[in-house]
């Protein structure tokens, strides 16, 4: 219980964007785990029926034996595909709303300015949390999506040539 208020206070320090950050967090760590699921759970029966299918096959040089292998492959192509260009962009989306969670904590910082003055440092402080914590957040959590979704992209590609040299055509 204590955790949850503890973060409950550290999302409050930053203002209504850290909690924005958090959302956008969770959504991608979420994508990041949905995409090794697929991979080390669902995917190898798909590139198995895939494969099967092709080699089942009699006829694989002529014109329609090569139409069928581009679908087998281009099924497989979307099926690994599937959340795999949200990913990159909610990576870059979360330094951005840092960025977003910097002027507003300024405004804040402005504001306390208008009205009291710049000779009181601890009015302006809540606008300087607000501005310096959600820039951290979100070059912190952007940076840690950055090997995983380097590592998915990597094993998308390996998988690409590894399906269209299992399904070779024969002229």
């Amino acid at each position: 219980m204590e955790l949850f208020t503890s973060l409950g206070d550290f999302l409050n320090t930053g203002g209504n964007v850290l909690w924005a950050i958090m959302f956008i967090s969770f959504w991608l760590f979420f994508l990041i785990i949905e995409r090794y699921w697929f991979y080390l759970r669902e995917y190898p029966a798909f590139r198995a029926r895939n494969r099967a299918a092709w080699q089942a096959r009699s006829d694989k040089s002529s014109w329609f034996a090569e139409q069928q292998r581009k679908q087998l492959l281009s099924e497989l192509d979307c099926l690994m595909l599937r959340n795999m260009k949200l990913i990159p962009a909610l990576i870059a989306l979360l330094p951005m709303m840092g960025l977003l969670g910097t002027v507003t904590g300024m405004i804040q910082v402005f504001e306390v300015m208008a009205y009291l003055g710049s000779g009181n440092p601890r009015a302006m402080a809540n606008g300087v949390s607000a501005a310096t914590i959600p820039t951290m957040a979100g070059m912190v959590l952007s940076l840690v999506g950055i090997p995983f979704m380097t590592e998915l992209s990597r094993r998308y590609q390996r998988e690409l040539r590894e399906n269209a040299a299992a399904m070779p055509l024969f002229h």
